[in-house]
Parts: structure tokens; C-alpha cells; sequence
């Protein structure tokens, strides 16, 4: 009897946890390049009160077993890299990447991080930066004179300075690859690193090697979808209420069991 209360009680801890992951997916709908997160469940070890196979005569043996479950848990959470939608801003800083691929920024510890967020700004040496501030990778410096950059879909960043006639190449992004996406690392930030997990990232330019293209004065949105999100809440919800009957009638058969000398 106890042992219904415990796993009623692990599966309202794997909702809760489920819960958690939606939540943060539905607060993140409006975020730029956000990818949404995916509860997996496992099922506990099993208690073996007879092996299958075991002999039940000299010549026969049990054909299933005798196994009871204790319960489910949250094993991990899975990032799902589906393209997000593309919208138009009509900012020249701001860029979304069509298909695979990460921005590479650097880092105060010098490490690098990767994100889908291409809302870049300049700081004050002209370079470009990510909202908090982070350089990219290799770094891109726009001259103080230029009167408008652009960015072509393989990368290229050209610029036309004040009084000239052609434009400038002024560097030029690369982008990251990696085998699991899924893998990396969330710091929250929109900014991921690399793990044993995620491989090692194939460094491009846009365009090589599967790496998506770039789209200036564009963003792509969360890939989350609001409705979907809405449709998984409502089952966690029901999932956590029906394990919650699990334990009213486990409590009420121990109850019983407590009033038989009455």
C-alpha cells in the first residue's frame, strides 16, 4: 500500500518538473531565437517478485513474470532546434540565420558561447556586440564614418564611408555547427557552450558545409509554439490530478485497513 503512495508521488514530481519546462518554454515566446525545452520520462527501477522464465514445474516455466513498477522520473529535459519564424525589423544590426547554425561570441572569461540571437549592437570601439555587450567571433569593427553596413548572406560585412562611392569589406561572420545542438549547455541569455555531448562545432562561413545563410535586418523568432504549449499544460495538469487520486485511494484503503477493530 505504502509503496502506491510513493509512486503516486514520484509521478507528481515528474509533472511538477514537466510543468516547470513548460512554463519556461511559455515565458519564453516572445525571446529571439529561443528553442523550446522537452520534458523526457523514464519509468523507476522495477520490484521482481519472480523472474520471467522462472519454473513453475519441472517441464514449464512462467511466461511473463511477476514485476511491479515504483514510479516515473524526469530523465532530461531535450532542446528542440526547429527554425523559428523569420521577421523583418528593418534594422541593419539586426540578422537571423536561415537553417543551422550559431553566432560565436566571446566571453569575458575569454571562452566562447553560441546563440540564435542575432540582435547585435556596436559598442564604443565600433565593434559589434550582442545585447550584453559580448563580441563576436572573429571580431567585426565598423569604422566611425560608415553611414550604412551591409551584411551579405555568406557573411560578407561591407560598410560606405561618408564621401565614398563604393562599399568596403570590413570582415566577416562565421557561424557553428554542431552534430547535437540538443547537447550544448544553456547559460540563460540566449547564449549556449559546447559539452562533450554537443561534438565539437564545424566553423564555417554561411552557406558551407550545411551551415544556414543570413538574412540582415531580420529576426528569428521562439520556435515556440503557444498553442502546442497550451495543449501539454492541460495533460500535465490532468496527469498530475489523476496521480493525486492515486494517493486518496491508497489513503483510503489504509484507513479501512486502520478501522477494521472498530
Amino acid at each position: 500500500m505504502f509503496r502506491a503512495l510513493w509512486t503516486s508521488a514520484s509521478g507528481m514530481t515528474a509533472q511538477q518538473t514537466n510543468l516547470d519546462v513548460i512554463s519556461n518554454n511559455m515565458a519564453n515566446v516572445n525571446t529571439v531565437g529561443f528553442k523550446k525545452m522537452r520534458a523526457t520520462f523514464q519509468d523507476l527501477v522495477y520490484q521482481t517478485i519472480r523472474d520471467p522464465g522462472a519454473p513453475t514445474s519441472p517441464a514449464t516455466r512462467n511466461p511473463s513474470g511477476f514485476q511491479v513498477g515504483l514510479g516515473t522520473f524526469v530523465s532530461d529535459t531535450y532542446g528542440i532546434f526547429t527554425q523559428g519564424n523569420i521577421f523583418q525589423t528593418g534594422n541593419q544590426l539586426d540578422i537571423a540565420i536561415q537553417g543551422e547554425g550559431f553566432f560565436k561570441v566571446v566571453l569575458p572569461d575569454g571562452n566562447i558561447a553560441y546563440t540564435r540571437n542575432g540582435q547585435f549592437r556596436l559598442d564604443a570601439e565600433g565593434r559589434l556586440v550582442n545585447p550584453d555587450g559580448y563580441p563576436l567571433d572573429p571580431e567585426i569593427t565598423i569604422p566611425p564614418d560608415a553611414i550604412s553596413v551591409g551584411i551579405g548572406p555568406d557573411g560578407t560585412v561591407t560598410v560606405l564611408r561618408q564621401g565614398a562611392t563604393t562599399v568596403e569589406e570590413v570582415g566577416r561572420l562565421e557561424l557553428a555547427k554542431f552534430v547535437n545542438p540538443a547537447g550544448l549547455r544553456r547559460l540563460g541569455n540566449n547564449l549556449f557552450i559546447q559539452t562533450d555531448a554537443s561534438g565539437e562545432p564545424v566553423v564555417d562561413n554561411p552557406g558551407n558545409q550545411g551551415i544556414g545563410t543570413l538574412l540582415q535586418g531580420y529576426l528569428e523568432s521562439s520556435n515556440v509554439n503557444i498553442v502546442e504549449e497550451m495543449v501539454s499544460l492541460i495533460i500535465a495538469q490532468r496527469a498530475f490530478e489523476f496521480n493525486t487520486k492515486g494517493i486518496t485511494a491508497a489513503d483510503e484503503m489504509l484507513g479501512q485497513t486502520a478501522n477494521l477493530r472498530r
